[in-house]
């Protein structure tokens, strides 16, 4: 076995995860959005997710984070805000009709990096790879929603 720590599988990991969101925000910023802020629209135009709590859950920052963030992405026309009319203390976010004009392209942009990062992979490795990620999301999910959760929301987009 290899001694380097950088090959072990947390390198590799977080290495893989830079490297994706990296070229993503290469391609993407014609559009203007990050690599989180695709992330969020991926959940709030499939009409699953749209308050706000559970999207700073899902992308893994602070509330404020993600109200920040959401500030932003309203400031560039992509989210509105309304009130949820069930608790008043609730904010929703919902895609705008700009945001869903774009969102087939920049699944294509999605699309493609995936398609470089699977490059000389046959099918059987790609199947392999996808399968071992999500064992060990399910390994270490310790009662939490694991990342299948979100990886499949966020794969069926790409």
């Amino acid at each position: 076995m290899n001694n380097d720590l950088r090959n072990s599988l947390g390198f590799l990991l977080h290495d893989a995860a830079r490297l994706l969101r990296k070229r993503f925000e290469a391609r993407g910023a014609e559009h203007g959005l990050s690599s989180a802020q695709w992330r969020l629209l991926v959940f709030i135009i499939k009409g699953e997710i749209s308050a706000q709590a559970r999207l700073a859950e899902l992308l893994e920052i602070e509330p404020i984070s993600v109200s920040r963030l959401i500030d932003r992405m309203e400031d560039g026309g992509w989210v509105e805000r309304r009130p949820d009319p069930n608790d008043r203390r609730v904010r929703q976010v919902f895609p705008t009709a700009k945001a869903r004009a774009v969102f087939d392209e920049i699944k294509t942009i999605a699309t493609d990096v995936y398609d470089a990062a699977f490059a000389g992979m046959t099918g059987e490795q790609k199947d392999a790879l996808i399968a071992g990620l999500q064992t060990i999301c399910d390994n270490l999910s310790d009662g939490e929603s694991p990342c299948g959760g979100a990886m499949k929301e966020t794969e069926s987009a790409s």
